[in-house]
């Protein structure tokens, strides 16, 4: 027959007098049973290094000007970043013998070979396109460079990979935008003339996909083209032209105006300050000014204007004032991003199919945040069979602002296939178009987490799951 059991207020009843009795004759309570046992967590510190190292997509550059002449050699741009801690590269391509012709394939394949070498290599390129370095301004009329840009198009597409950013270019010398016979020359610009330098950016954005942005030479450039308004931080990375449209600087600091780079600084400063928030920002200086170009006012308006990259082969003596002024390793520890760990709290055990709460912490030491897209995952490795298992995590690299710490607090579900057993912990920030590629990957600026072979960054943490 059936055992009847006592009714629920009863078994209450009787537990409570079975404490209350307990405590009278002084005996120690039995204590409740939980349904659930609550898994003890885990708190881990990291300690941050102060090491210089590469990271993509930011940092200093090596500059190749003949970029359409001679093929990149991947031995030596995997050097830059084995031996230098150099992970972008410098592409101007020359299209002086195509100005009034299409694009030949033999140029064509070679931009589809640079791109190859800095794949093979783990490298980026920042990419500019022109028609002269010359002050003459011999470049292509309007109609030859968007035909040209529909050529580039399917490559630059191909290649978007290891692009990290495309300059403007293709008008004026070094396509910088000054000296042009096609484009308004010397900043004297009609009506015309800024319609049609609007027609060749406009088409370079089209020629890209919609996750990689276009830098313009000067401020005045985008405010007379798009409007003199800030990027609000709403529209950040939402695919829209002035959302994929960032500056570069290349007389950075040389003059009080940076030869002309500003109008007026009293507007273009917070404006640009704003801008490149949430946009690429870039370049090489051009020439002893002191001391505007000493160390307090260039580590100043780098992190104004949050730069994440820097030419190391322009102009030396700017850059060996920078070494002897002390300010030169903050300045290449700190262009673009830094992440680093500061804590974390982790369960020690979790179930199968169960949540896993995951809090952490991590500040950004550098001038910038990532500008272009960037993954989040945890990752699970087992501890006896090596085998791995990734928990993508929301959240965005990019808006982890320079100067701030950012609070990570997820709850992912495990799979519930996961075989039982140990699995050290590990945070990936991946490229999300080279996503195997531990080159890509970001590397935190803590002691002891870092795994090059994998790209994957240690918790110091490990999860028992069952």
């Amino acid at each position: 027959m059936k055992r009847l059991l006592p009714h629920p207020t009863l078994l209450n009843s009787l537990a409570v007098a079975g404490l209350l009795g307990a405590l009278l004759v002084g005996a120690a309570p039995v204590p409740a049973q939980p349904d659930e046992v609550a898994a003890t967590a885990a708190a881990v510190s990291y300690p941050q290094t102060g090491d210089t190292f590469a990271n993509p997509e930011r940092g200093l550059y090596h500059h190749t000007d003949s970029c359409d002449k001679n093929d990149f050699s991947a031995a030596t741009l995997q050097k830059y970043r084995t031996d230098e801690g150099i992970s972008l590269v410098m592409c101007v391509f020359y299209l002086e013998e195509f100005r009034n012709s299409p694009i030949s394939q033999g140029q064509l394949d070679r931009l589809q070979r640079q791109f190859a070498a800095a794949r093979s290599a783990g490298v980026k390129l920042i990419v500019r396109f022109a028609y002269t370095d010359s002050a003459d301004g011999d470049d292509a009329t309007k109609d030859r460079v968007l035909a040209h840009l529909d050529q580039l198009a399917p490559y630059l597409s191909a290649g978007s990979d290891v692009i990290d950013v495309v300059q403007a270019g293709f008008v004026g010398a070094w396509g910088e935008g000054y000296y042009t016979k096609n484009f308004g020359n010397a900043g004297t610009l009609t009506t015309a003339d800024r319609a049609n330098r609007k027609a060749v950016v406009d088409k370079t954005l089209s020629a890209l996909p919609s996750t990689r942005m276009v830098q313009l030479r000067t401020p005045a450039y985008k405010r007379t083209m798009y409007g003199a308004t800030a990027l609000p931080a709403d529209q950040a990375y939402n695919g829209t032209p002035v959302a994929r449209l960032g500056h570069h600087n290349d007389c950075f600091l040389a003059s009080a105006d940076d030869y002309g780079t500003y109008e007026n600084t009293a507007v273009e400063y917070p404006y640009l300050a704003a801008e490149t928030s949430a946009l690429a920002m870039g370049g090489e200086t051009c020439g002893v000014n002191a001391p505007r170009t000493d160390c307090p006012t260039t580590l100043s308006e780098l992190r104004m204007f949050h730069w994440s990259y820097l030419n190391t082969d322009y102009e030396p003596n700017v850059i060996n004032g920078w070494r002897s002024g002390g300010c030169l390793p903050e300045i290449t520890r700190n262009l673009g991003y830094r992440f680093a760990l500061q804590n974390g709290t982790y369960p020690d055990t979790a179930s199968r199919g169960g949540s896993l709460p995951v809090h952490l912490t991590v500040k950004n030491d550098g001038f910038a945040a990532p500008f272009n897209p960037r993954g989040l995952e945890l990752v699970l490795r087992n501890t006896a069979t090596s085998q791995v298992y990734r928990l993508p995590l929301t959240g965005d690299p990019r808006r982890w602002a320079p100067g701030t710490t950012t609070t990570v607090d997820r709850t992912p579900t495990l799979p519930a296939d996961l075989p039982p057993g140990s699995y050290r912990m590990l945070l990936n920030l991946p490229d999300p178009q080279l996503p195997t590629r531990p080159e890509y990957s970001i590397r935190l600026a803590n002691q002891g987490t870092w795994e090059a072979a994998t790209g994957y960054n240690d918790l110091l943490h490990t999860l028992t799951v069952t």
